[in-house]
């Protein structure tokens, strides 16, 4: 019996799971203490479905408004940690965008939140390679609870 067996015998999961929650929580503390000092660049709206177990997926699509333009994108990405699934409708502020073209690309994305029919809670901080900063408020309908991190990639159409 290893190690780690043994301590879930004695203890069981409760502890683990505190500990994962805890990590979770203190990345996603990480993100949301500011995007740096990075100037408000735009706006913008995401429409999207998430499924998980354990593993996640999501995709859909949205709208970003800079500099007196809007311009459609799509939004797609897998992670991990998590159950159920949602809907989700963020709307949210762009910081660090100082040219369309370092729009797209991957984000990463600590998340919490849960779900239960129409009534949710969270927020999604991102960021890709090129420093633009989301920070997303979302109102999600389903059955899910959200905790873990995902690799999300970010098209302009």
């Amino acid at each position: 019996m290893t190690k780690f067996s043994r301590a879930l015998q004695i203890y069981g999961a409760r502890p683990l799971l505190m500990m994962v929650i805890v990590l979770m929580f203190s990345a996603t503390a990480v993100l949301a203490a500011g995007p740096g000092g990075k100037p408000l660049s735009g706006t913008l709206t995401i429409d999207q479905l998430q499924v998980a177990w354990m593993i996640s997926g999501n995709i859909g699509g949205g709208k970003l408004r800079y500099n007196g333009r809007i311009y459609n994108f799509t939004i797609g990405g897998l992670g991990i940690g998590g159950f159920g699934a949602s809907r989700i409708r963020a709307t949210g502020r762009v910081y660090g965008l100082t040219r369309i073209g370092d729009f797209s690309g991957g984000y990463f994305q600590a998340r919490y939140g849960i779900v239960v029919a129409d009534k949710s809670a969270g927020e999604l901080w991102l960021e890709n390679a090129n420093g633009v900063v989301l920070h997303l408020k979302a109102k999600r309908t389903g059955l899910a609870l959200s905790l873990g991190a995902d690799a999300i990639y970010v098209n302009l159409k």
